[in-house]
């Protein structure tokens, strides 16, 4: 990329620093300024060099010198960064600079050594003291001074630095507060929610883990638009200050150099603290979070914010340093003596490019004076206070309070503008005296949930009015919630996504354009993704987005080449997708072009088409991996084997056959790893678990650990959230040969012994994949919680297309033993009708089929987990309805009541009567609903949905079809018809998995295709009815195909349709026009192509 350097902001920079260099008496009488960058290592550093190359230039040049004399200013660098800086020669009044380079000959690059130390004045020389460059520019410059003999006197020119760059312009000021409101929405829609979430949970998170989470919010795409900053903001100018710092439970430090440790986040005293930086220029907040706090202590902050307060009033223009921090220590002895020890030993610092600029350090004997413009990390608190608590986390607490403020001639002007009044930042949590919140309180815990399944010392009518009254009141709170969450929308409706306009540049500067333009010829550069054409004697690129596409068309000997580009108003699909900058201005609809060279035009289309063709392609993979987030890398452990759970299969599936794997737990994620091919593995973080569940294989084929996701990765060409690592578990109801025992067997010794075995080793799998499971726990420092799913709590359903055991777990309700899984996070359940919603773009998930014998344990699990849910007699449109709501849910909560209109019809949460059927089915489906399903189709069981009135009333009863349906599965097993192969599915009895051998002397008859053969051209062929692809346009390949054909009568018709083109039915357009017009002419360019491609 060619980077374009502000000659602007260099010149008025530059000529800045010539004025101080000449006048100010801080630079010592230096008679020259030398400022040397070395080698860069990567990491975010903070030195003088680095910070004037960003100051003057707004990039960081490693591995440059640079020479500031009274009236010019000289830089050595290398060749490329010397092509840079040329970029700065432009405007007027521009400042007297020479650039030196340095290449691979040795020769000269003495000579341009000795011409830059010869610039180098006697006596004084500035330099800043501290630092200590490395690199071989550095190394070869040292000893050709060295060798010059050239010796001057060092002074220390730090401070003048400082000074210079102390007072912020207004472009640095710009910058400034783009960064504070990044650190500013980062505290309040990211940092705030999610501790408080935590503690509210009682999860055990570590202070780095959450750091290092809260770090991400800056390239995690879906945390980062959690923050709604401004779409202004180029987030690839965006970088952290330093490692957010979060500390609790008794050990702080208010330093800025502090880290967060490794002990778990304690709810007492939080303090967190973090800066962003935008475009090299720094910011900073700190807040102190307090929990359950004693009285004293909501005191002694309240006089923290009363302190900042009366701080304000001091910081100005003309104020010294000192005066700042001198004027908290006679405040605090005036006020609260007592507390004068643990306050912190400075109030901040200057800040800017540097994050810490100590010149300017609000210290005791610091007497440089505040000026308008500058920008300060305004920092103070109290450290290690005493606190009387039971609770040995809680006997010691500090507090903090810092901002980014910006020196004014009056009251500084805070940028980190987050809320610190003690009513925001004081939160309570404890139980509640009510004996039915207590309730709602503990069924959140397994025990607890099985408690409310199974008690049975209430009567059934003393526990439908405790439901009834608990649902009433989750109604109600899911209602203000709703309230509350879209009333400050306006109108109540969302803003609708519009089309971003895309700016496209094929060339960066006129010199990067192709040489060959000076024929003016039409050139198609692949590289850049440009078309270059002739238009009045100048090459004009036009980047091949603009093109909407060419035509060629025959003009007797001539050939007529158009190029239509995309404008405003054109029909380009079903909708208008692009975007423009301003559709007011003047747009190329087209142009032509006509010449006597048709094999060049005709190349020249078919380049373009291949380029534009690759390009949509690319654009398909993009939105393909539109939802992926970069995970990161898998730090893998070193120098031992990591723990391994040998022998599993993964599903979905790697490329190839099924082959099982190890999976492996490593320092910050997981890894399975195929034992056939090595390249073939699959990486999870830790970060990117939302849910693990370990299933036990009792009553089931598999035994598995299931990782839910929290953003999706790719395995293979399939995105995916789930990720399921499995074992193969012998079932005892079945014999070595796959088929099902008889009943006649049963009670044999040998058989009861095997039935002991196999028990046996259930056991040894359930204990091995559960410890694996708790592994994984630990190793994610409980990050990850291990999850086991409710065997007793279960109850039948159909979310897809087949009836499944649907299992309750603490967090979630799932289906794991088949594909596809379902998981659905509690959490997100709005309310349930028996059906799901939550994010109200999201689709309605449906789970139908419910047996009325189990409807019961139903209702009291989602009551026993908060969820609200409804009943109704008839089967609603939930995609009209969830329009409805989307189209104004604001309204939906106010005027309409919310989901009240659920409990119409009778559906209030009393008995049902069990006068209708057994099973409550949809009748019927909208088309717009059944669009909304996973999958679909004809084959659906009986599961699937009810008949009419007749057919109900007149029917057999549910247990006499599936008596006979047992009936029928039984013989099918003891009588297989020949050639038949029916095995059913072991939780549907009218589900079988079905193998037909075709019949002998038939075209069935060992497994011949169904499907045509894929038959293309390998070699380039000038053809009607081939494509440049290869692709053959003939009947018996398509709709034509039977599976009486043989490969013979294939091969034998691709050969006639050689002998006799179809130009009428063509695949290949162009060359069809061209048979049409000149059938000589296209005749012989078949044969120019057989010539060059088929010998």
């Amino acid at each position: 990329m060619s980077i374009q350097l502000d000659h602007k902001i260099f010149n008025k920079r530059a000529s800045l620093l010539l004025k101080q260099f000449n006048k100010s008496s801080e630079f010592e009488d230096a008679q020259s300024l030398l400022f040397i960058v070395g080698s860069s290592d990567g990491e975010l550093s903070y030195q003088k060099s680095i910070a004037l190359q960003n100051w003057w230039i707004g990039y960081e040049f490693p591995e440059t010198i640079t020479l500031v004399l009274k009236d010019k200013i000289v830089f050595l660098t290398s060749v490329k960064k010397g092509a840079i800086l040329e970029t700065l020669r432009n405007g007027e009044n521009a400042v007297d600079f020479e650039i030196l380079t340095k290449n691979k000959d040795e020769a000269q690059n003495a000579a341009t050594f000795k011409k830059f130390i010869d610039f180098i004045p006697n006596g004084k020389q500035g330099v800043i003291p501290k630092e200590n460059p490395t690199g071989k520019l550095v190394a070869e410059f040292k000893n050709a001074l060295a060798a010059s003999g050239k010796s001057f006197e060092p002074v220390d020119v730090t401070g003048a630095m400082a000074t210079l760059f102390a007072v912020k312009d207004e472009d640095e000021i710009a910058a400034t507060k783009a960064a504070a409101q990044i650190t500013s929405l980062t505290m309040k829609n990211y940092f705030i929610d999610y501790m408080i979430n935590l503690i509210d949970q009682g999860k055990k998170v570590k202070h780095e883990l959450l750091a290092d989470s809260l770090e991400r919010t800056h390239t995690d795409e879906r945390k980062r638009a959690k923050l709604k900053v401004p779409d202004e903001i180029n987030w690839k100018l965006v970088e952290w200050c330093y490692p957010p710092i979060i500390q609790s439970g008794g050990k702080y430090d208010l330093k800025p150099s502090a880290q967060s440790n490794d002990q778990n986040l304690h709810a007492g005293t939080i303090i967190c603290s973090f800066g962003a930086r935008y475009k090299s220029y720094c910011s900073n907040i700190g807040r102190t979070f307090l929990i359950n706090p004693e009285k004293h202590k909501e005191e002694n902050y309240e006089f923290l914010l009363e302190l900042q307060k009366h701080l304000f009033n001091i910081i100005r223009d003309g104020a010294l340093c000192s005066d700042v921090y001198n004027a908290a220590i006679e405040y605090i002895e005036k006020k609260k003596p007592e507390l004068k020890d643990f306050f912190v030993k400075n109030c901040g610092f200057g800040t800017g490019i540097e994050f810490r600029e100590s010149n300017y350090l609000l210290g005791p004997k610091n007497n440089k004076p505040l000026k308008a413009g500058m920008i300060l990390n305004f920092v103070i608190g109290f450290q290690n206070l005493e606190n009387k608590s039971s609770d040995p986390k809680n006997k010691v607490y500090s507090l903090l309070l810092g901002d980014t403020v910006q020196v004014t001639n009056d009251e500084p002007i805070v940028l980190t503008e987050v809320d610190k009044d003690l009513s925001v930042i004081s939160y309570t949590f404890g139980e509640e005296d009510d004996e039915e919140t207590k309730i709602v309180e503990v069924t959140s815990k397994r025990g607890a949930i099985l408690d409310s399944q199974l008690r049975k010392n209430e009567s059934r009518e003393e526990s439908l009015n405790k439901r009834a009254a608990h649902q009433k009141a989750l109604a109600e709170k899911r209602h203000q919630e709703g309230l509350s969450r879209f009333s400050g929308e306006k109108d109540g409706a969302k803003e609708k996504q519009e089309v971003t306009f895309k700016k496209f540049e094929s060339y960066r500067k006129e010199t990067l354009i192709p040489k060959s333009t000076s024929d003016l010829r039409i050139i198609v550069d692949r590289k850049a993704e440009t078309i270059i054409l002739p238009i009045y004697g100048q090459a004009v690129p036009f980047h091949v987005s603009t093109l909407k596409n060419v035509s060629k068309s025959d003009e007797g000997d001539h050939v007529l080449l158009r190029f239509n580009f995309i404008t405003p108003g054109q029909a380009t699909g079903k909708k208008e997708v692009h975007a423009f900058e301003d559709v007011d201005s003047t747009f190329i609809r087209s142009l032509s072009y006509r010449s006597n060279d048709v094999a060049r035009f005709s190349e020249i289309s078919r380049e373009i088409t291949e380029l534009k063709k690759e390009i949509h392609k690319r654009e398909l993979e993009r939105i393909e991996k539109a939802g992926l987030v970069e995970q990161g890398d898998l730090m893998e452990i070193k120098g031992r084997r990591p723990i391994r759970l040998p022998d599993v299969y993964v599903r979905p599936g790697l490329e190839g056959k099924r082959f099982a794997g190890d999976l492996e737990i490593h320092l910050n994620g997981l890894r399975y790893q195929s034992s056939v091919k090595s390249d073939q593995k699959i990486d999870i973080l830790f970060s990117n678990i939302k849910h693990l569940f370990f299933q036990p294989c009792d009553g089931e084929l598999i035994i598995l650990i299931h990782v839910h996701l929290v953003d999706p990765i790719m395995i293979g060409k399939r995105k995916t959230k789930d990720v399921q690592f499995f074992r193969d578990v012998q079932d005892a109801s079945f014999d070595e040969t796959g088929n099902r025992r008889r009943r006649a067997n049963y009670g044999d010794e040998d058989e009861l012994a095997q039935e002991q075995e196999e028990r046996r080793h259930r056991q040894i799998l359930n204990r091995e994949f559960q410890q694996f499971s708790e592994k994984i726990s630990d190793a994610s420092k409980k990050l990850v919680e291990v999850d086991v799913p409710l065997r007793e709590l279960a109850f039948n359903g159909v979310p897809s297309r087949q009836l499944v055991a649907l299992q309750p777990t603490t967090e979630c309700l799932v289906h794991l033993s088949d594909t596809p899984f379902l998981v659905i996070t509690l959490n997100d359940v709005e309310i349930a009708h028996l059906e799901r919603v939550q994010d109200f773009s999201r689709p309605v998930v449906h789970i139908n089929t419910i047996p009325m014998n189990q409807l019961e344990n139903v209702k009291e699990w989602l009551d026993s987990v908060d969820i609200p849910f409804t009943e109704g007699p008839v089967s609603l449109s939930w995609p009209q309805i969830m329009k409805t709501i989307n189209d104004d849910p604001k309204s939906f909560f106010e005027e309409a009541g919310g989901w009240s209109f659920l409990k119409q019809d009778g559906s209030d949460v009393s008995e049902v009567e069990d006068s209708a059927s057994e099973f409550e089915m949809d009748s019927e489906a909208s088309e717009e609903e059944t669009e909304t399903e996973e999958s679909s189709g004809d084959d659906e069981s009986d599961y699937s949905g009810s008949g009419s009135e007749e057919e109900d009333e007149s029917g057999e009863d549910w247990d006499e079809l599936e008596r006979k349906a047992e009936q029928e599965t039984e013989r099918l097993l003891a009588e297989p018809a020949p050639g038949i192969q029916a095995t059913p599915h072991e939780d549907n009895l009218r589900y079988f998995d079905v193998v037909i051998s075709g019949p002998a002397s038939t075209p069935f008859a060992d497994s011949y295709p169904m499907e045509p053969p894929k038959v293309r051209f390998l070699t380039k062929i000038y053809h009607p009815n081939i494509d440049k692809l290869g692709r053959i346009c003939l009947d018996i390949l398509k709709d034509k195909w039977s599976p009486a054909l043989q490969i013979r009568t294939v091969l034998l018709s691709i050969q006639a349709l050689l002998s006799a083109p179809n130009p009428d039915d063509p695949l290949a357009n162009d060359v069809a026009q061209h048979w049409k017009d000149n059938e000589p002419e296209a005749i012989a360019m078949a044969k120019q192509w057989t010539a060059q491609y088929a010998k």
